[in-house]
């Protein structure tokens, strides 16, 4: 594929354009303080424009907060598949690759934890249930995988602290700007490479025997 064929499907749709710029937006501003004009307007379209995507702000939040934790679990579920299909792998190879791919959505992906934090209980029951479904399925496929690597931590346990290290991964919206920004590279990955060593401290720590 030609470098210019590849630019073409790597692009976002409009659709996807509009999701990305309402998530900024909400994320800025609160749900209530974005319109969708002002959606429009960041996409390059006119407000009632957007109805043909979407019938409206409510369907765009379900769809982000819905659509990230889906992608989540498939990525994790994917990894674990990759690790067993190729029959050598070890859960500390896989556990990097849990917390690499986590720490991927925690930078790249900063609006979208600031709209799960501050927006969630605004999704219609339904589709918040289908949220809180979803990444109680993610955080088993990680209980499995730690207590793969360390299997005399208990279930419970391992549980606890997979939550506090999606806690400290997710903590990424507090940091400054230039820590991840996409053209300061050396900053994100040093900024990834120090959120790496904390998870995986955290992940030895609680299996460590009490002193």
């Amino acid at each position: 594929m030609s470098t210019h064929a590849a630019a073409r499907v790597a692009a976002p749709t409009r659709r996807e354009q509009i999701l990305r710029e309402a998530a900024r937006l909400f994320a800025e501003r609160g749900f209530h303080g974005v319109g969708v004009d002002e959606i429009g307007a960041a996409v390059g379209i006119s407000g009632p424009g957007l109805y043909r995507h979407f019938p409206g702000k409510d369907a765009m939040l379900a769809e982000l907060l819905v659509g990230i934790s889906e992608r989540l679990l498939e990525g994790g579920r994917l990894r674990v598949s990759e690790d067993a299909a190729r029959g050598d792998g070890s859960p500390e190879a896989l556990l990097d690759a849990l917390i690499e791919g986590h720490i991927d959505f925690a930078l790249d992906d900063r609006p979208l934890i600031t709209l799960h934090d501050r927006e969630l209980d605004r999704l219609r029951d339904t589709d918040r249930k289908r949220v809180r479904r979803l990444q109680r399925e993610y955080v088993e496929v990680w209980v499995g995988v730690v207590r793969a690597l360390y299997p005399a931590l208990a279930e419970n346990e391992a549980r606890v602290t997979v939550h506090a290290v999606f806690g400290l991964l997710n903590s990424t919206p507090h940091l400054a700007r230039s820590e991840s920004r996409p053209d300061a590279r050396p900053g994100r990955e040093a900024t990834a490479a120090l959120l790496h060593r904390l998870a995986r401290g955290a992940f030895a720590a609680a299996a460590a025997e009490p002193a």
